[in-house]
């Protein structure tokens, strides 16, 4: 708490995390109970829970947020963050209404304490949340990222195996996405790449016998590392993703990650950078195969022995909403990341592959 500066938090948080007894540890660590407790965070946080976090906040007269839960708990902690301090509706500060530069150090000091390993959210800079209008949008500022992280792997023994799986397939397409995003930045791509190496070796462990206490430490590694490489940038996996999970937020956002990264890396693999620099034969390393070309059938392979739908029409999505998907990626802010300027056409050939 001293470190972050913080006197009288609330607490950002979900019913089923409170149902744990994981609040009972916070509260232990703060010697006194927080100003209040907000236990409603929806599955994909979205801009109403975000009103009602922040007349908790104001009205506990708090300030700061202590976040725990998985990536849902921390955005919402997050955008609350900014919403408590800042004045006008959420989307004026969404990235792709140009609002990073409107969130600024008036931003409320935030600790985050995951409980999946999956978003990488207590050390990223951005918060993804569904506004009113159903847009999947991402809070980006230096100012989000939380003044301290607790990550505990014994806090994610209880996650269930979809979950584990999920989440897990959410980190290890952050270290896809980013080591393959354009921009040069050589010490995000060596993170990225480490990361892979942990989660790939991992992931199928933690899902299986969710009590190893290695794998569910290697792949809370690989979700925090995850998330300090893609400050570099995302890719048109997430700008599908954050689309869809606009349109229907029941939708697990590491499933659709999971669901999509297939038709993304074969499409992204003509990328003159990823050719360039041979980037699927040093993924192929992390990921001990063979060779490159058996990357991507690998990543097929390991979502269904883990217990993941490979396809969109597992999901019940149907092709009459592609074009609002389409829409969707094209604004994102993961798009303008992405190794390959992807136009509609290109989009709407992905959404295929992943049918």
């Amino acid at each position: 708490m001293a470190l972050a500066g913080i006197k009288r938090p609330i607490v950002v948080t979900d019913k089923g995390v409170r149902a744990l007894g994981m609040l009972d540890l916070v509260e232990k660590a703060l010697g006194a109970a927080p100003a209040g407790v907000y236990d409603d965070t929806p599955g994909n946080p979205n801009e109403a829970a975000v009103r009602d976090a922040t007349a908790l906040f104001k009205e506990a007269e708090a300030d700061g947020i202590v976040a725990i839960g998985g990536g849902s708990a921390l955005d919402l902690a997050k955008a609350v963050a900014v919403m408590a301090a800042h004045d006008g509706p959420l989307k004026t500060y969404a990235a792709i209404e140009g609002g990073a530069e409107k969130i600024t150090a008036r931003t409320w000091p935030t600790i985050a304490i995951p409980t999946t390993a999956g978003t990488g959210s207590e050390v990223g800079r951005g918060a993804i949340i569904i506004l009113d209008d159903h847009r999947k949008v991402g809070l980006l500022s230096p100012y989000l990222v939380p003044k301290a992280a607790i990550v505990d792997p014994a806090l994610t023994l209880s996650l269930p195996p979809m979950l584990t799986a999920a989440t897990g397939m959410d980190a290890l397409s952050h270290c896809l996405e980013t080591y393959l995003a354009p921009s040069f930045n050589p010490p995000a791509d060596g993170i990225a790449l480490e990361g892979l190496r942990r989660g790939w070796a991992n992931i199928r462990t933690a899902t299986e016998d969710g009590a190893n206490r290695d794998a569910r430490a290697n792949m809370a590694i690989a979700a925090t590392m995850g998330a300090m490489a893609f400050q570099k940038g995302l890719g048109c996996v997430h700008s599908l993703s954050h689309s869809l999970g606009g349109i229907n937020p029941k939708l697990h956002h590491g499933t659709l990650n999971a669901v999509f990264m297939p038709a993304v890396l074969a499409y992204n693999r003509e990328a003159e950078t990823t050719k360039a620099e041979d980037k699927f034969t040093h993924i192929a390393r992390a990921m001990g195969l063979a060779s490159a070309d058996a990357v991507i059938p690998a990543i097929e392979e390991m979502t269904r022995a883990i217990g993941l739908p490979g396809k969109l029409s597992e999901l019940g999505v149907s092709r009459d909403l592609f074009d609002r998907i389409i829409t969707g990626a094209l604004a994102d802010h993961s798009h303008r990341t992405n190794p390959r300027d992807a136009s509609a056409e290109d989009y709407r050939a992905m959404l295929e592959a992943s049918f």
